[in-house]
């Protein structure tokens, strides 16, 4: 899939706000500072379609792209920023799991994973919600230029042992490099071969 044109088109947290569900769309999602924006401009071919922060928490709203005029990516706030109050991630949580549940049109949700690291407590847990909820989805591993082949390759079996302890197979799941541009054309083959099979509920 070529992307020829990328456009901003609303942010909100109201459910109800949302534009009409007669589009394919997909979802990203991930910890705090897993580098969501910056992949996401890597994939739309846009410096600054989603805005990039150094500091975590910059998306607290849900933030819908249309891509070729005919399916939408969405911005989804990250998870587990410890500085935002208690109160807010609640209202962030309440806002992000009404989406993911409610949204019928939603065909995927891509959750992000710095390949650098194991996963921590809250990935595991938004992953076993996901599958307890039936919703599907994919995992993005970030940021794959910042360790050397062979660390990488290590990590990556690591993480990849540690799902199939609580799942009996990998759900499908893409190499990334926002930085070095790669990634981009295995998600994209994704998305569109997902798009062939939506149909507009009547």
């Amino acid at each position: 899939m070529e992307i020829e044109s990328a456009k901003f088109i609303i942010s909100n947290s109201e459910f109800e706000n949302l534009p009409a569900p007669s589009l394919p769309e997909y979802a990203f999602i991930g910890r705090s500072n897993v580098g969501k924006s910056s992949l996401i401009n890597m994939i739309t071919k846009q410096k600054k379609l989603a805005k990039t922060s150094s500091t975590p928490g910059k998306t607290q709203l849900i933030n819908h792209f249309l891509i070729n005029d005919n399916w939408y990516l969405v911005d989804l706030p990250g998870y587990g920023y410890a500085k935002s109050s208690k109160k807010e991630r609640k209202e962030w949580k309440r806002m992000i799991d009404n989406y993911l549940i409610s949204r019928e049109n939603l065909l995927c949700t891509f959750i992000l994973l710095d390949s650098r690291h194991t996963f921590q407590k809250l990935d595991l847990e938004f992953m076993t919600w996901m599958a307890t909820k039936g919703l599907p989805f994919a995992l993005v591993f970030t940021k794959s230029d910042k360790l050397g082949q062979h660390k990488l390759a290590l990590n990556l079996k690591h993480l990849k042992i540690e799902i199939l302890e609580h799942w009996e197979e990998l759900p499908p799941n893409f190499l990334t490099s926002a930085e070095k541009g790669f990634g981009a054309v295995e998600i994209l083959n994704f998305i569109e071969n997902a798009n062939e099979l939506f149909e507009v509920n009547p």
